[in-house]
């Protein structure tokens, strides 16, 4: 699940990586979550190559209650107070690989990928387990790569300990302020 919300060219970005400082730990223990992932862009970072200032969290759930309670709670009517309601994307998670611990992540990658009429789905499901492996051998301390039948498309969602650059221009590039991981205690 993500929602991203655009914000202003001139935003103060340091105001978004206070609210993570000041919140990120709330969802720490947040049940039925395996990961969230504190992301956002400063479109005059390198990284994010001038593109949008964004604040655009992403959580890797275990199942929909989850979601659900989080979506109902208190901390995501603090994001509705503060940016308005965003759209809210998930996806069906295909693949999924992460470290024990992922508070050594610094950056992200997200990439939304469509795919052709003639692809078979289950050839591309197998490419997919493949393109994680093959990133987390390349130092993704998390993958998730995941499918939106609306829409679709091909999530790819990678957390890196290191600085990286988008490798198309369907990638954004984020850096992380906090990552949230119930099953790691800290």
């Amino acid at each position: 699940m993500q929602y991203r919300i655009t914000l202003p060219a001139d935003y103060d970005m340091g105001i978004i990586r206070q609210r993570i400082a000041d919140r990120g730990h709330l969802t720490d223990d947040f049940p039925q979550l395996a990961f969230k992932a504190y992301l956002y862009a400063d479109r005059h970072e390198p990284y994010a190559a001038g593109k949008e200032n964004r604040y655009a969290p992403f959580y890797l759930w275990h199942d929909t209650e989850g979601m659900n309670a989080f979506l109902g709670g208190a901390g995501f009517a603090g994001v509705i107070a503060s940016f308005g309601r965003p759209l809210v994307r998930t996806w069906s998670a295909w693949h999924t690989e992460t470290a024990p611990d992922l508070a050594v992540a610094t950056y992200a990658t997200c990439e939304t990928i469509a795919i052709a009429d003639h692809v078979a789905l289950g050839n591309l499901h197998e490419a997919e387990q493949a393109t994680v492996r093959t990133d987390t051998g390349h130092g993704a301390v998390a993958a998730v790569s995941a499918f939106d039948p609306t829409g679709w498309t091909i999530m790819r969602l990678r957390l890196w300990r290191d600085a990286v650059h988008a490798a198309s221009e369907s990638m954004d590039v984020y850096r992380v302020g906090h990552v949230s991981q119930p099953s790691a205690k800290h």
